[in-house]
């Protein structure tokens, strides 16, 4: 099997990033892994979609900082590879991380992936739909009851009077974003809130949402397969997100730590809420930041932290997702063409 990994630079990736410990586990396992930036496709005259790719020269490496070097390495040339003869095009680029400085990258990878989608490569998660999920209007999609009460707008006068509909407490963020970037809480009596909310609204429209107090323990990052909790036997592949002190977020960027996550009731009913739209929307691999009875986010481009869950359980699920992957393709080469992307993508 060969996958195509696309990032949004190959020079960027760590050793701890989800995508770098996937193609890892897919070269352990027989298969070719190539890391593509969202600056490396090439439409060729011939009407194939190309790109320059890089993957390590060897597959015996005894610790995931040696795989990256080999990987990342001055010396390992990009080499020109046809997409079109992929089975597998992984899109795992953030197209928040370019809005600023590379603004025409953000869709970059959709586009070529949607490309790559109608010569027959499985293309996950589905491009057609990830264009919908550009910005987190995509969440409001989803049903009311699991998400948090909202108001998206620009207008400092609809934003503080949700504010105060919620008694001064609130979270506000960017429409657009990731990471935590731009996120703000806001409490009663605040007297700064003016700043935060240019400061949100510079760019764009901003997301207010209702503050859930239960986030004060952080949040859990529940990932879900095929629209289904990932799992290896028994064991879930979620994560708890903690807050470092002095800061109200919990992502892992923003200097949030890890700890295990109990996986109750609550949030397997919110899996069975959203399911039914990630699998129509071709939404392979998805995380979800669940707090209490409620969804903070969908990331659907990237979601990270899978090597957490993993180091918190003791259990590997990186093998699963490329078993599945696996499984993919060969549904793939026996149905071909009669089976669009977006349905092969969670099937």
């Amino acid at each position: 099997m060969k996958i195509g990994f696309v990032v949004n630079a190959v020079e960027t990736e760590g050793p701890t990033y989800t995508t770098v410990l996937l193609a890892r586990v897919a070269e352990s396992m027989g298969h070719e892994a190539w890391f593509i930036g969202v600056a490396d496709f090439i439409y060729d005259p011939s009407g194939s979609i190309c790109a320059r790719a890089v993957r390590a020269r060897k597959s015996d490496h005894e610790t995931i900082e040696a795989y990256l070097e080999d990987v990342q390495g001055p010396e390992n040339e990009k080499q020109r590879i046809i997409v079109d003869q992929l089975d597998v095009l992984m899109l795992r680029n953030d197209p928040a991380e370019d809005a600023v400085e590379r603004p025409w990258a953000q869709t970059s990878g959709i586009l070529f992936g949607q490309l790559a989608a109608a010569r027959g490569v499985l293309v996950v998660n589905d491009p057609m739909h990830l264009a919908d999920a550009i910005n987190k209007t995509y969440f409001q999609h989803f049903p009311e009851e699991v998400r948090p009460r909202t108001c998206i707008s620009r207008d400092p006068g609809e934003i503080r009077s949700f504010i105060e509909s919620e008694k001064g407490h609130a979270v506000i963020k960017p429409l657009q974003g990731s990471g935590g970037q731009g996120v703000f809480i806001v409490k009663p009596d605040l007297d700064n809130l003016n700043p935060m909310i240019e400061a949100v609204t510079r760019d764009g429209y901003a997301i207010v949402q209702e503050y859930l107090p239960e986030a004060v323990d952080g949040d859990i990052r529940l990932f879900v397969l095929n629209g289904r909790p990932l799992r290896n036997g028994d064991a879930i592949a979620a994560l708890r997100r903690v807050a470092a002190d002095g800061d109200a977020r919990s992502n892992l960027s923003a200097g949030g730590s890890i700890v295990k996550a109990e996986i109750d009731e609550r949030a397997m009913r919110l899996v069975e809420l959203v399911r039914p739209k990630l699998v129509r929307d071709g939404m392979y691999l998805v995380g979800l930041d669940v707090v209490g009875d409620k969804l903070m986010e969908i990331n659907v481009f990237s979601p990270g932290g899978l090597h957490g869950a993993e180091e918190t359980l003791g259990v590997t699920f990186m093998d699963v997702i490329v078993r599945d992957l696996e499984r993919k393709v060969r549904l793939a080469r026996h149905y071909g063409a009669k089976l669009p992307n977006e349905v092969l993508a969670t099937l």
